[in-house]
């Protein structure tokens, strides 16, 4: 895995500790995309910058009674470093 894929795993686990937990670095699917190869050039100094694109998939009791957004943004907020330095992050944020 990259850099930023152990960050985000990293900190979802530490702040919502998930019942599941998938963090997919989807970057491969989108190697032709034409913003790709200067996303990860504009991150010189980040060893293995080649993930631009990420998928989350978390459960965690610690969104019960969270809307979609409330869930979103208690994530996002959560691992907003790593996505400031991604071209795309998807996200499926449930409770059990």
């Amino acid at each position: 895995m990259g850099i930023l894929v152990d960050s985000i795993k990293e900190k979802l686990e530490q702040m919502f500790t998930p019942s599941q937990l998938e963090v997919q670095d989807q970057s491969h699917l989108h190697a032709g995309h034409g913003g790709a190869a200067e996303h990860a050039a504009s991150f010189p100094d980040m060893e293995r910058a080649a993930e631009t694109h990420v998928h989350v998939i978390i459960t965690s009791a610690a969104f019960a009674g969270m809307n979609t957004l409330a869930k979103h943004r208690a994530v996002m907020d959560a691992v907003a470093e790593e996505v400031a330095k991604l071209h795309a992050f998807s996200l499926e944020a449930k409770a059990p």
